[in-house]
């Protein structure tokens, strides 16, 4: 069952309450799906790959640009212009080769979402505009598959895990997404560089303790890091009955166009 090399590889884990070979077999069978490979998404997936999870799909459709250098791990100056997603498999595998990666180097729709998402345990939604949110949310919901949500403005983060075993989802704490405009991108409004490194983390622990089954989720709670106060603080939050996804009598029951619902053109 496990390589002298892999048992190498994983003692830490082996070795830890809670986990054990149990638990690094469970890793070893799971498979999670991250969509966003850029600040969020470089800790995540180092993190996962380096904890043995056997499966990790990478969503993820821009290039290697310099500006993302400040906070984006993955990847080098020398890459600069290549393909996020094959970079990041590259990186992966030199890593850890005994996982999969699976890559989707384009933008994530309504078309393909289910079909994308449907193989994986685990959705991980480390990308950065509400469309996307939106859209990843609903699919998890008519899937049936947890989806653990993170995200990074200027100097503070936040993390929470959503449809999990009868918990709320995205919805249910944001109902519906902000005005076009009046919230501005990472590109707009800055963010700092060490922050995705936190979130990220934070991302890939709840992750793992979701694939292992131990440990408090974040499920209907939203866990906020400042880091200036170098604060943490959770806030509790219900599945609302009225949700139109997750809710007694949802409406929604197909996935749209979310750009022209959150009032974007693309």
């Amino acid at each position: 069952m496990w390589t002298k090399e892999e048992l190498d590889r994983y003692a830490r884990h082996i070795v830890l309450p809670g986990v054990g070979g149990a638990g690094q077999l469970r890793l070893k069978e799971s498979s999670v799906l991250v969509v966003g490979a850029g600040g969020l998404g470089s800790p995540i997936l180092l993190y996962l790959a380096a904890a043995g999870v056997g499966r990790i799909g990478i969503v993820e459709m821009d290039v290697v640009d310099l500006s993302n250098l400040q906070r984006q791990v993955l990847y080098t100056t020398a890459e600069v212009g290549q393909p996020k997603a094959e970079v990041a498999k590259g990186r992966l595998g030199a890593l850890n080769p005994h996982v999969r990666v699976d890559t989707y180097a384009l933008r994530l729709t309504s078309e393909k979402a289910l079909d994308i998402l449907r193989p994986y345990d685990l959705v991980l939604d480390a990308s950065d505009n509400f469309p996307t949110r939106y859209l990843v949310n609903d699919a998890c919901v008519l899937l049936g598959k947890p989806l653990l949500y993170g995200a990074i403005h200027q100097f503070e983060g936040q993390v929470s895990l959503f449809n999990y075993r009868g918990g709320p989802c995205y919805r249910c704490l944001y109902p519906t997404p902000p005005q076009a405009g009046s919230v501005p991108s990472c590109a707009e409004a800055g963010v700092f560089g060490v922050l995705p490194g936190v979130i990220g983390g934070l991302m890939a622990t709840e992750a793992l303790k979701v694939l292992l089954e131990v440990g408090e989720s974040l499920s209907g709670k939203l866990l906020v890091y400042d880091a200036l106060d170098s604060t943490f603080r959770r806030v509790g939050f219900p599945r609302r009955e009225d949700c139109p996804v997750c809710g007694a009598s949802p409406s929604v029951t197909t996935l749209t166009d979310y750009e022209a619902w959150c009032g974007i053109s693309v």
